[in-house]
């Protein structure tokens, strides 16, 4: 599974993006007793006295903050008028508190939504950013590290998007968001890491078990139940651009939540542990296929942008 996830977003993929006028800048802290590390990207043309949005974007286990910026192609740059952060998880993994001793960010039980808040501090000192519109995106770890930010940082992020993971059963069972949190959930029902259907996330081919977690249907129905959602008043939609790839992409969209929040699922059917519209990045065999009917980066940053803390725009 390591080896897995350190190519899943490992700097040396090659580039997936053109070169833009922006600037990618590295910080560094200690935190906890432990250095740790964040590349920013700040757009070009940043006009005085303006508020920019904040994505967050989380790496998987045994990723690299450089290949999450190249698995989604740099799509949130190109997107322009955000600032986007890069963070880097302790040894390339975040404690999404599944209970997997065998990485040390869980086993030392380490704080990362404290060091995901004081990056935050430190982006929103450098830069002009509004605190208002900042956001967490994630695969896999990543995603899960998601949910946790829904679950503890409420105050801090205005709404969060994993792709790729769901929710730990121990992370559930001492979930107690400060306000409803709008929640975009993606996934491929293929998926043979994080599997569709819960139970344990695992290695490659079955392989170690790693941590328990809901389903993917119950990670939705968590959050519909935390968010009061009326879900009677679910729009729905089903789409298959290309019959021939085996691929197609149902969405859920619960929009009548307490707060303003909303709650929308889309499911790859037939989709891998992938960022659909993203990089291929291990063959087909090992992680699933990669949807080209959805592009992932484009629905976070649509989805995103409908949210602020203290309601909608």
């Amino acid at each position: 599974m390591r080896t897995l996830l350190i190519l899943l977003l490992s700097a040396a993929l090659a580039p997936a993006f053109a070169a833009d006028k922006g600037a990618l800048k590295n910080y560094s802290m200690k935190h906890g007793g432990h250095k740790r590390t964040w590349k920013v990207y700040e757009p070009a043309g940043l006009a005085d006295g303006e508020k920019y949005p904040v994505y967050f974007l989380l790496h998987g286990g045994g990723g690299k903050a450089e290949g999450m910026r190249r698995l989604t192609r740099g799509a949130f740059e190109k997107a322009g008028g955000a600032i986007v952060v890069y963070p880097q998880g302790l040894d390339e993994h975040w404690n999404d508190y599944r209970g997997d001793k065998s990485r040390k960010a869980q086993r030392e039980n380490i704080d990362d939504v404290a060091f995901l808040k004081a990056v935050l501090d430190s982006v929103l000192k450098r830069y002009p950013g509004d605190p208002s519109r900042v956001y967490a995106a994630g695969i896999s770890n990543g995603a899960m590290m998601s949910h946790t930010l829904a679950c503890r940082a409420a105050d801090r992020f205005a709404a969060v998007a994993p792709v790729a993971g769901v929710m730990p059963v121990n992370l559930a069972s001492d979930c107690e968001p400060s306000r409803p949190v709008p929640l975009l959930i993606i996934g491929g029902d293929k998926d043979n890491l994080v599997h569709w259907e819960g139970g344990q996330v695992t290695g490659p081919f079955g392989k170690k078990k790693l941590g328990a977690i809901l389903s993917a249907e119950k990670t939705r129905d968590f959050w519909l139940d935390k968010n009061s959602c009326d879900i009677s008043l679910k729009s729905s939609g089903y789409s298959d651009p290309d019959p021939e790839d085996g691929l197609a992409v149902s969405r859920e969209r619960y929009g009548s939540c307490a707060g303003g929040a909303a709650v929308e699922f889309i499911r790859i059917h037939g989709g891998g542990h992938t960022w659909p519209g993203g990089l291929q990045y291990m063959p087909a065999a090992v992680v699933g296929k990669t949807s080209r009917d959805l592009d992932a980066s484009e629905e976070i940053v649509k989805f995103f942008s409908r949210f602020r803390l203290g309601g909608k725009e």
